[in-house]
C-alpha cells in the first residue's frame, strides 16, 4: 500500500548508504556467524551526520548479512562501484506484471539487476539457506538457480518491506514473443483471461504444450549441458526441500527483418553502456555451459545474442531463449503439507503443484525432458552403405594378400624347379632307353615336381628296379592323389604353368604339405 515511488526511492537510499559503508570494512574469509548478522541505520528525512536528507518519509534500512552477500556479488564478478551504479544512479523501473504472489517488481535501467518484495517467512528462510548457498556456490556457480546478490528491509510508517536483489532472467533489450511459468504440472496451470489481456502475457503449462506441442530442438551437445544444469539444480532444491518453484522462459523468434535487428543492437548497446560491467554467469548461456570454454568465445556469444540460448521449434523457425529457475523460496512445511493434502483429496494430488520436494523435482524434470526440451538427432549413414563399403575394403585387402602368397609360392616353386634341372642328366641315365618324345608334357602341381625329385633320387638308387617299367609313376601317395601324372624330361627344364600350379595348390590338402616336407 506503500506508493512505490518512496518504495524505490527508499531501496535506491538505503543500498547507497550500506554499500558505501561496506567498502571501508577489510576483506576477510566468510564466517558461519556472517550469515546471521543483521545491520540496521535509521535514515531522517532532514538527514544526520552519517546519512543525506531526502523527501521521503523517515525510514530504516536493515541489511541481511552484509559481508556473505558481498562475497557472493564478488564470486559474480560485480564490483561496489557497478553495483551502485546500476541501482542507484537512475530510477527503478517498476515492472507491470506482479504474479500470483502480489509481489512488486523493480528492475534497473541497465537491465542486470531485479528488485523483488517478499515475504516475512521467505526472507527468513533464504537467511537460513545462505550457508547452503554458500557452499553450493562455491562447487558451482554455473547455475540456473537465481543468484541472489543483496537482502534488505526496509521500515516505514510501522510497515516492513522486505526486498533482493537478484539477477535478471528475461532481458528487456529484446522483445519475449512468449513468456511461459513451467512448472511440471498440469492442475489449474493456464493463464488466466486477465492474464492473457495483458500486453506481454505470462503463459503456463497447459498453454505451452497447446502452443510448442512439439517441444524446442537444441543441438546435442546445448541439450546435454542445458539437462545436466537442471538435474543438478534440482538435486540442490531437493536436499534444502524446496518445491513449487518453476522455469521461467522467454522465447525470442529471430526475424530477418533488419530494422527489428538493428533496433536489437541498439538497445543492448545501450544496455552495456548504462550497466558497466556484464555480470559473470547471469545469462542463460553463460550458466550451462561447461568450464572448457574460452572467456572470449563467451563474451562474443554474449555480445550477439545477448546471452541467449539457440534453438528452433517444430517448425524450423530459429530461436533465442532466455530461462532461469524462479520461486524458490517455498519451503515444504506444515501449511505446504496441508495445502497438498487437501488438493490431493478433491483433485488428482500427482497433478497439483504442491507436493513433497522428491517428487517435485522427478516430475519437473521428466516434464522438461520430455516435454519441452528435446535433441536434435544427428543424420547417422545407412547400414546398408557400411556393409558395402566394409565388404569392398575387404574384397580389396583379401586380394592383395592373395597376390602377395601367389608370389611368394611362385618364387618357391622357381627354386624348386631350379633344383629339379640337376635330376634332368640322372633321369636320362635312369630312363635313357625309354625316352619317348611323342607324348605331349602334361603340367603337374608343384607337389608332383617336389614329389618327382623326391622320386628321382630314390630312382639312382634302384635304377634296375625302375627299368623294368616302361612307363616311369611320378607320384604315388597314400593320400589319394593321382599317379597318372606322367610327361617326358626335357634337357633344358621341367614345364610347368604357373596357373595350374597356384589353383592347385590352393585346392590341395594341407596333408600334402606334411608329405612334401
Amino acid at each position: 500500500q506503500t506508493a512505490s515511488s518512496a518504495i524505490k526511492g527508499a531501496i535506491q537510499l538505503g543500498i547507497g548508504y550500506t554499500v558505501g559503508n561496506l567498502t571501508s570494512k577489510p576483506d576477510r574469509d566468510v564466517l558461519m556467524q556472517d550469515f546471521y548478522v543483521v545491520e540496521s541505520v535509521f535514515l531522517p528525512s532532514e538527514g544526520s551526520n552519517l546519512t543525506p536528507a531526502h523527501h521521503y518519509p523517515d525510514f530504516r534500512f536493515k541489511t541481511y548479512a552484509p559481508l556473505a552477500f558481498r562475497y557472493f556479488r564478488e564470486l559474480f564478478g560485480i564490483k561496489p562501484d557497478d553495483y551502485l551504479y546500476s541501482i542507484c544512479s537512475e530510477p527503478l523501473i517498476e515492472l507491470s506484471n506482479p504474479g500470483a504472489s502480489g509481489s512488486l517488481f523493480f528492475v534497473t535501467s541497465g537491465d542486470e539487476f531485479i528488485i523483488k518484495t517478499v515475504q516475512h517467512k521467505e526472507a527468513e528462510f533464504l537467511q537460513k539457506l545462505l550457508p547452503g548457498y554458500y557452499m553450493n556456490l562455491n562447487q558451482n556457480p554455473r547455475t540456473l538457480l537465481p543468484k541472489f546478490y543483496g537482502l534488505y528491509c526496509v521500515q516505514s510508517g510501522g510497515i516492513n518491506i522486505r526486498i533482493v536483489v537478484m539477477n535478471n532472467v528475461l532481458p528487456r533489450a529484446l522483445k519475449m514473443h512468449f513468456t511461459y511459468d513451467l512448472k511440471g504440472s498440469t492442475y489449474k496451470r493456464r493463464a488466466s483471461r486477465k492474464e492473457r489481456e495483458k500486453s506481454n502475457p505470462t503463459f503456463k503449462d497447459l498453454d505451452f504444450l497447446q502452443d510448442m506441442h512439439e517441444g524446442l530442438y537444441f543441438d546435442s551437445e546445448t541439450h546435454s549441458a542445458l539437462m545436466k544444469t537442471l538435474q543438478r539444480d534440482c538435486r540442490v532444491l531437493e536436499s534444502f526441500k524446496i518445491m513449487d518453484y518453476s522455469l521461467l522462459l522467454g522465447i525470442h523468434i529471430l526475424n530477418s527483418n533488419m530494422k527489428e535487428k538493428e533496433e536489437c543492437s541498439q538497445s543492448a548497446s545501450d544496455t552495456k553502456r548504462h550497466g558497466g560491467q556484464k555480470v559473470l554467469y547471469s545469462t542463460a548461456m553463460e550458466s550451462i555451459q561447461g568450464p572448457g570454454k574460452s572467456g572470449d568465445s563467451v563474451t562474443r556469444e554474449t555480445t550477439n545474442t545477448m546471452g541467449g540460448i539457440p534453438a528452433k521449434s517444430y517448425k524450423g523457425e530459429k530461436l533465442l531463449l532466455f530461462m532461469g529457475i524462479i520461486d524458490i523460496l517455498q519451503s515444504y512445511r506444515l501449511m505446504k503439507k496441508l495445502e497438498h493434502s487437501w488438493k490431493a483429496l478433491v483433485y488428482d494430488g500427482d497433478t497439483v503443484s504442491v507436493h513433497r520436494p522428491s517428487f517435485y523435482a522427478d516430475r519437473f524434470l521428466k516434464f522438461m525432458n520430455a516435454r519441452v526440451f528435446k535433441k536434435v538427432q544427428a543424420l547417422k549413414p545407412s547400414p546398408s552403405k557400411k556393409r558395402c563399403n566394409s565388404i569392398t575394403a575387404l574384397k580389396a585387402a583379401s586380394q592383395e594378400i592373395v597376390c602377395a602368397v601367389s608370389q611368394d609360392w611362385k618364387d618357391e616353386k622357381h627354386g624348386i624347379l631350379a633344383e629339379g634341372q640337376s635330376y634332368a642328366s640322372l633321369d636320362e641315365e635312369v630312363l635313357g632307353s625309354h625316352h619317348r618324345p611323342d607324348l605331349v608334357p602334361s603340367t603337374p602341381s608343384l607337389f608332383e615336381a617336389a614329389s618327382l625329385a623326391t622320386t628321382l633320387s630314390s630312382s639312382s638308387l634302384n635304377a634296375d628296379e625302375h627299368c623294368q617299367h616302361d612307363q616311369p609313376t611320378l607320384y604315388s601317395s597314400s593320400k589319394g592323389l593321382p599317379s597318372s601324372s606322367t610327361f617326358t624330361l626335357g634337357d633344358s627344364a621341367i614345364y610347368l604353368t604357373s596357373e595350374q600350379s597356384t589353383l592347385e595348390m590352393e585346392n590341395d590338402n594341407a596333408s600334402v604339405l606334411d608329405v612334401y616336407l
